[in-house]
This record gives C-alpha cells, sequence and structure tokens, in this order.
C-alpha cells in the first residue's frame, strides 16, 4: 500500500501533462470504444451463422453473404479506428514529451551552481533524454494499451453476458487471478526497474566522463581500465534488465496461460454437463473465441506493467530535478549605478565542515580596481563567484551600491557584473554567435570589441570571416585565443562591476600589453576585479589583496605591500627571479 500510495502521486503528475491533448485523447478513446464493439461483435455475427444457419442445415445465400460482409466490414473498421487512434496517442505523447524536455531543461539551467559540483553531468543528460523517452512510451503504450485493453474487455463482458450469463460468471473467474498476478509483479518489479533507470544513467554519466577526458585517458594509457569500468556498468544493466525478463517469462504468460486452459475447461465441462438445448455451439464458440481474445488484453494489461513501473522512476527522477532548490534572486530589479562593492565579515563553505573563505572585508569605491592575489586553495575564484552571485554566503553580507546582493534579480544582477574565466566555454557556433551570445549587439560593436581584444585579423582570417562556425568547445581556437573571445563578450556591453578570474593568463606578452592598454580604459567605465598569478599585471591596482587559506594575510597597493616584505614581497621576488632565469635561457642558447 505504501508503495501505491508513493507512485500514484508520481502517475497522477506524468497524466496530467496530457491535459493540453485532452480532445486528441478523449477521440482516440471513443475510436478504442468503437472499434472494441466491432471486434466483438464479430464472434456474434459467426455464433448466429453457426447456430441458426449451419446446425439447421439452411443456407440462405442473402444471409450468408450478409453476414460475410458485415464481418469483414467491422473488421476493416476495427483496423482503421485503431489506427487512426495510435496516431492520435502518439502526437499526445510527442507533445508531453516535447514539453518535459522543456521543463527538465529550464529546471536544469535554474539549479544553483552548487547542485553542479556533486551531481555528474551524465545524471542530468539521462534524465533528459532516456528518461523522457521512457515517458514517450507511458502515453504511446501504456496508455493505450490499457485504454484499448480496457474497452476491449468491457465490450466481451457484456457481448458474453448476453449470450450467456452462466458461461459468463465462470469466464470472469479469470480476473481476480490475474489482478493477484498483477499485485505481486508490482511488488517485485519496482525495485528492479529503479535499478535499470540508475545503471543506465551510469553508462551516460561513464560515456560522458570518456568523452570529455578521452585526450588524458590516452595520454596515460588508461584506456582498458575505463573500457572495465564501463563494461561493469554495462553488465550491471543487463543483470538487471536480465532480472526483469525473468520476472516476466514466470509471472506474466506462463500463468495467465495456466487460467486461460482452467476457465477453457470450466466452459467445457459446463457445456458437456448441462442439459441439451441449454447451451449452443455456436454460443460455446463464441465464448471460446472471447476467452482466447481476452487472455491478450489481460496479458498486456500485466505486461505494460513493467513499463509503467519504468516511466513512473523515470518520472520519479525527473521531478526530483525539477522540485529541486532553483537558483534564488531577490526582486530589486534596479541595475546597478555605480559599482561600489562592500564585503562585511563575508565567510563561506562548500561544505559545512571547512570555510573556504573566513572573515573577508573589503570596500571597492566606484570605478576602483581591487586585486585578488594568493596561491592556489587561497579562495580567489571563491570569492569572484560570491560577488557573481554564483553561492550565497554562508556569514555576512555583500553589497553592490550599498544593496545586499541577494535582493538583485536575475537581470539586474546579470547586467551590472560580469565575470571573465580562465577557461572560458565557446559554443559550437559562429564566432559572432560566440561574442553576442543572444544580446541584441550589432555587427559593428562586435567587430569593435574583436579589435580591442586583437581578434579582428583572426576573424578576418577565416573563411566565414566573423560567421565562420567555431568547433566543439572551440577546438579550432588557443587557449589564449579563446580567453580574448571571452573577454570581446564583455566588452561589447560593458557592465558596472567586471571580474578577471586569470583572463590575460594564457597569451603572450605583447597582446598582455594590449589588454592591460584596454582594462586602463575600462577603469572609466567599471570597477575591475582582477585575479591574478603574474603580479606584473596589478601593479596599478587601487588596492591588492593577498588572500592565505581563506583569509585575508595582507592588503595595500603594491608599493605598500613591497615595503612590508612579507607575502606579497616574497612571491614578487619569486616572479621577478623566474622571470630573469626564463629571459637569459635563450641568451644562452644564442651565445
Amino acid at each position: 500500500m505504501a508503495k501505491s500510495q508513493r507512485l500514484w502521486p508520481t502517475l497522477k503528475r506524468l497524466l496530467a501533462y496530457g491535459k493540453p491533448w485532452r480532445k486528441s485523447l478523449w477521440l482516440a478513446v471513443g475510436m478504442l470504444w468503437i472499434a472494441a464493439a466491432a471486434e466483438v461483435t464479430g464472434p456474434v455475427l459467426v455464433s448466429y451463422f453457426i447456430d441458426n444457419l449451419v446446425a439447421k442445415h439452411q443456407m440462405p445465400w442473402a444471409i450468408a453473404i450478409g453476414l460475410l460482409v458485415c464481418f469483414i466490414l467491422l473488421q476493416l473498421l476495427a483496423a482503421g479506428l485503431h489506427y487512426f487512434q495510435a496516431l492520435l496517442f502518439n502526437r499526445a505523447a510527442i507533445g508531453v514529451v516535447q514539453q518535459l524536455r522543456v521543463d527538465v531543461m529550464n529546471a536544469a539551467l535554474r539549479q544553483p551552481l552548487s547542485a553542479f559540483d556533486t551531481q555528474p553531468v551524465g545524471q542530468i543528460i539521462s534524465r533528459v533524454t532516456n528518461d523522457t523517452e521512457v515517458i514517450k512510451d507511458l502515453y504511446v503504450t501504456v496508455v493505450a494499451t490499457v485504454l484499448r485493453s480496457a474497452a476491449l474487455i468491457g465490450a466481451m463482458l457484456v457481448a458474453m453476458f448476453s449470450l450467456n450469463w452462466r458461461m459468463a460468471l465462470v469466464a470472469i473467474v479469470i480476473f481476480p487471478l490475474v489482478l493477484t498476478v498483477m499485485l505481486i509483479y508490482q511488488r517485485y518489479s519496482t525495485p528492479i526497474a529503479r535499478r535499470v533507470r540508475s545503471y543506465l544513467a551510469d553508462i551516460n554519466n561513464g560515456f560522458n566522463e570518456v568523452i570529455n577526458g578521452m585526450s588524458v585517458i590516452q595520454q596515460f594509457r588508461q584506456q582498458a581500465r575505463f573500457g572495465e569500468r564501463m563494461g561493469e556498468a554495462s553488465r550491471s544493466h543487463y543483470l538487471a534488465r536480465m532480472e526483469t525478463l525473468r520476472l516476466d517469462g514466470f509471472l506474466l504468460r506462463p500463468l495467465l496461460s495456466l487460467f486461460s486452459a482452467m476457465i477453457l475447461c470450466g466452459l467445457l465441462m459446463l457445456f458437456s454437463f448441462a442439459t441439451p438445448g441449454v447451451f449452443e455451439v455456436g454460443v460455446l464458440y463464441a465464448f471460446i473465441t472471447y476467452l482466447g481474445r481476452l487472455n491478450e488484453p489481460l496479458i498486456e494489461l500485466t505486461t505494460q506493467q513493467s513499463m509503467l513501473q519504468q516511466a513512473v522512476v523515470s518520472g520519479e527522477r525527473i521531478f526530483e530535478l525539477m522540485d529541486a532548490t532553483q537558483q534564488s534572486y531577490g526582486t530589486d530589479h534596479q541595475p546597478l549605478a555605480s559599482g561600489r562593492i562592500a564585503l562585511r565579515d563575508v565567510s563561506f563553505a562548500y561544505r559545512d565542515n571547512r570555510d573556504v573563505l573566513s572573515h573577508v572585508n573589503l570596500e571597492v569605491p566606484a570605478r576602483g580596481f581591487v586585486a585578488l592575489v594568493g596561491h592556489t586553495g587561497s579562495g580567489k575564484s571563491t570569492l569572484a563567484n560570491l560577488l557573481m552571485g554564483y553561492y550565497p554566503v554562508t556569514r555576512g553580507s555583500i553589497e553592490l551600491d550599498g544593496r545586499p546582493l541577494p535582493q538583485l534579480t536575475h537581470n539586474a544582477l546579470r547586467q551590472s557584473v560580469a565575470m571573465v574565466q580562465q577557461d572560458p566555454v565557446v559554443l559550437a557556433d559562429t564566432l559572432l554567435a560566440n561574442v553576442q551570445l543572444g544580446r541584441d549587439i550589432p555587427e559593428e560593436q562586435v567587430w569593435q570589441a574583436l579589435e580591442t581584444v586583437q581578434l579582428a585579423t583572426l576573424a578576418r582570417s577565416m573563411p566565414e570571416g566573423i560567421h565562420t562556425r567555431l568547433g566543439e568547445q572551440g577546438n579550432n581556437l588557443s587557449v589564449g585565443q579563446k580567453q580574448l573571445l571571452a573577454l570581446a563578450r564583455v566588452l561589447v556591453s560593458l557592465p558596472q562591476i567586471l571580474i578577471l578570474d586569470e583572463a590575460t593568463a594564457n597569451i603572450d606578452s605583447g597582446t598582455e600589453q594590449a589588454i592591460q592598454h584596454a582594462l586602463r580604459a575600462l577603469r572609466q567605465h567599471s570597477t575591475l576585479v582582477v585575479i591574478a598569478h603574474r603580479l606584473s599585471t596589478i601593479t596599478e591596482a587601487d588596492q591588492i589583496l593577498v588572500l592565505h587559506r581563506g583569509q585575508v594575510a595582507e592588503r595595500g597597493t603594491h608599493a605598500e605591500l613591497l615595503a612590508t616584505q612579507g607575502r606579497y614581497w616574497q612571491m614578487y621576488q619569486l616572479q621577478q627571479a623566474g622571470d630573469e632565469l626564463a629571459a637569459s635561457i635563450p641568451a644562452q642558447a644564442e651565445g
């Protein structure tokens, strides 16, 4: 009972997606009932033919031909109606799947980034693709089969009771037996169906990891290990599917065929021991025909439980994603006016047990330039993500223009704060589309941004210029060119606050100087927050924060921090020594 209570809300919610197509579905149901009546009427005509013509040795050709024509027309009508109702059910199913996928994708796009920190990408892909396909089968196969079987069974019951109620009572004994089998099947098939969907998601996730990490796998010769891991996932899925097949093979057709044989024996015994004249041969033929036909819809109803269980499990996985906590934003829709930043005793932890940032305080005036430096893992990128609103602070507060960051709407925040990441995402689209990103930005403005970041020459050299399609993940661009492209995206529509997360780490020194010149111009329009390992790029910053294990170890200008000879001074000296060593090696080679 508890399992049924858990399954029913999910099934009800899945069926609710069919409401926009309820007219088509009702029309299909009407066709099913008419088709069932046509199918059931055929044996009645044959029964009449046997009892009233064959048994009496009379053969009026007009009546016989009329019965034959009616029989053929009824079968053609049933076939035609089944064809059209199948089209209607498929149309509704495709519409349901389309709407489900839209809702699932919208839910995935609105997930907080913390959800993607722990959930494998393949699991989400499986929910959008495989699970929605299973739900399509719910409408195309399960719902259609259940309605068709119910219509056929109902029509046959009416016909059987009309022909002979005693035989009908014997025939309906099969229903409680079938119901018992269905309950037992549901109990054992539900956990197996859940495992099947889980293993399939693991397979998708494994393929996603293998494809994305193919270069690393081949470099370290890990093909065999990853192949074995994928093989184990496939074997687990295979064994779970075999459990389903064994359960189907034992509980479904053999048992139901046994029940039908027992009922048939009961009908023959009733016919044999009955008083002559009570049961006619034609009626017995009709009942044997109905019993044979009754067996199939009952088997179909029971076998659909497997698909029903899989659809409900897939629905649970889909609704789990759709009902998960979404990225929250506020109601203040006014964009930032100046770009003033204030961090007040900010602490943050990805997990509950360890702070990544601890008691960070920072004041940045409008059009200011603040730099964040520190060793790997010191919390620089985490602080940038907090300023972007990707994560809520654990303790403390962040204010932009004196307004709490969580109170800003999504549009206000994204129009006012932008970030150029070290590893930017490049879409498999044109260069123009990668800069515009769906925004209404004229091509002239895009060209101007490309000139600023020194990508215009590359764009002109491409076969179709700015309309040339880039490869998957921008594989026809270098790492530095990807960073310049990400910077151009920001320059076409300047934000009030611009965050640069190692945005010049992979470009040559000449291009870096041009970008530095562009950033000086940007300071007249935007507040700059720059994360840098190369300290030469932040010597002009108004304030430099040196982070160490999530805390602010030092702060001040470049000159002030050098004068204190602390952590920043040590980092600067090491980089200077490294640059001198790198410059001396080519000179020694030439000498």
